[in-house]
């Protein structure tokens, strides 16, 4: 029998902190180490405020910002995905060249998404 991560176990608030350490730590090192992320975290900073002051309706407000944290999101796991592929071998290969052109289309059309949200909401 295979055995199972030892932290699958855990319950309750111990889980809880384990885990939001965890994210803190992924958060730290996909700032430190991806290019990428921090300027989608530059964007970020940039466009949120500025949704709040080019927004007069919660929904749209709320559009805008999902729109740019979505991005932060698909960019983390595109991140993961090459992390992953590397970790397996450094050696190109169709697949692997594969599992990271489409983790970069998915940060792409996120970016087009945002475009999408804003251009609708603020032109109609």
């Amino acid at each position: 029998m295979i055995d199972e991560n030892p932290f699958k176990g855990q319950t309750g608030l111990r889980r809880v902190w384990k885990a939001y350490h965890y994210s803190l730590a992924g958060l730290r090192a996909a700032y430190r180490g991806e290019d990428a992320f921090r300027q989608e975290v530059l964007l970020a900073a940039l466009l949120i405020p500025l949704a709040f002051w080019l927004s007069p309706d919660r929904v749209g407000r709320a559009l805008m910002i999902g729109s740019v944290l979505l991005v932060l999101v698909v960019e983390l796991l595109n991140s993961a995905i090459e992390a992953a592929v590397d970790r397996v071998s450094l050696d190109r290969h169709p697949l692997a060249e594969r599992a990271k052109d489409i983790g970069s289309a998915a940060v792409l059309l996120a970016l087009l998404n945002v475009l999408a949200v804003w251009t609708c909401l603020l032109v109609g």
